[in-house]
């Protein structure tokens, strides 16, 4: 617990997940399933979790609320050295709805670093930060984590001298396994090749994968290989797939 004065967080709440107008907070864009709010002055980042339906109450009763889960395995990552928002206060509004303040975490999106290094100057700062990025997922993974939603806007990086630092957010849906299922890291690999070819060419893809495979010793190289190709290949096709979906309702 931080030392913020939680009875005055409680109170901030409701009018927050209502998306009221409250001093020093402004809104984020979100999924309709979610309020989120930030307030840079503090330092802190409020999430309140919108009901999904009776699915997701069920798997609430089972596993625990998407709230109480974020807050769970961002304390996990943080046990095991990676960087994830630190928790402020967790809680439920009247209306039931949970919310979860964390500090505000340093850094932007990974998409914001790859416009950044689009010039041709920057290719070694690209490079690097490329391998960099795949060193860290490598280790998630080869710790056992995969990441619910790893999107490449849900790791912010913060570089620090000739380092970067890369925290992982939006972890609700994280799971941990002794052994992580192919399946389980293609789905982060997907994820993470969700970029279209003129912000991330292929042989980028190629040098963050061979940064990941380095931390994955349990994989075979002809394994990796085959994760490597799945995934692009899955990624190009789901992103062809929604050019042509949005081609298609401009059309009509």
């Amino acid at each position: 617990m931080s030392s913020e004065p939680e009875a005055e967080l409680v109170l901030l709440a409701p009018p927050l997940s209502a998306r009221q107008e409250v001093a020093g907070w402004h809104y984020v864009d979100s999924s309709r399933f979610a309020v989120v709010a930030c307030n840079p002055q503090r330092a802190l980042y409020y999430k309140a979790f919108l009901p999904r339906g009776w699915p997701e109450r069920l798997k609430a009763l089972l596993r625990g609320g998407r709230g109480r889960r974020a807050r769970d395995n961002s304390d996990a990552l943080l046990h095991c050295g990676f960087p994830a928002p630190v928790n402020v206060l967790w809680g439920r509004t009247p209306g039931g709805a949970e919310y979860l303040f964390t500090r505000l975490v340093p850094g932007d999106p990974v998409p914001q670093w790859l416009r950044r290094f689009a010039d041709a100057g920057a290719a070694d700062r690209r490079r690097t930060f490329l391998r960099a990025l795949g060193t860290q997922v490598g280790r998630l993974h080869g710790s056992g984590f995969v990441h619910g939603d790893l999107r490449p806007g849900n790791i912010l990086a913060d570089r620090q001298g000739e380092r970067y630092r890369f925290t992982f957010i939006d972890n609700e849906s994280n799971s941990r396994h002794r052994e992580v299922p192919g399946k389980l890291l293609l789905k982060n690999l997907v994820q993470l090749n969700m970029l279209p070819a003129h912000q991330l060419s292929r042989s980028d893809r190629w040098r963050f994968f061979q940064a990941w495979a380095r931390q994955m010793p349990a994989l075979e190289p002809v394994e990796s290989r085959l994760l490597a190709r799945a995934a692009y290949d899955t990624a190009m096709r789901r992103m062809r797939a929604k050019q042509a979906q949005r081609a298609d309702y401009a059309a009509f």
